[in-house]
């Protein structure tokens, strides 16, 4: 496996987790925390500890995902240039791509409004 495919099953992961972590609070303040007799005032551990923890984890799980999708851009094969660097038989060789650029002539080839075909 490579760098970008780590990256890649650890950003769906983590997506995974942030969305299992929203959907399980409600936007009222009640969720997971009211699923345990929210309606009471002797708990014990407290609603509002369950609140802050989902509160928490959801700044965590957003705040890595931000990090693991930049951390991937310097992963993506082939990026960062018109370069590729192959490896073949314990040598590296690197090979340039060509790049069209337009040239003075591609000018002339444009049709104007008053030509005929």
């Amino acid at each position: 496996m490579n760098t970008f495919t780590i990256f890649l099953i650890l950003i769906i992961l983590v997506s995974f987790l942030l969305v299992v972590v929203v959907m399980v609070q409600n936007p009222k303040g009640g969720g997971l925390s009211s699923s345990f007799g929210g309606g009471g005032t002797q708990q014990l551990g407290g609603v509002k500890k369950t609140t802050d923890f989902l509160d928490k984890s959801t700044w965590a799980l957003a705040t890595l995902l931000l990090a693991l999708i930049l951390a991937s851009n310097f992963a993506i094969p082939g990026a960062g240039g018109s370069q590729e660097s192959k490896v073949i038989n314990g040598s590296e060789t690197t090979t340039t791509v060509p790049v069209n650029t337009p040239t003075d002539n591609a000018a002339d080839n444009i049709a104007n409004p008053g030509d005929s075909l």
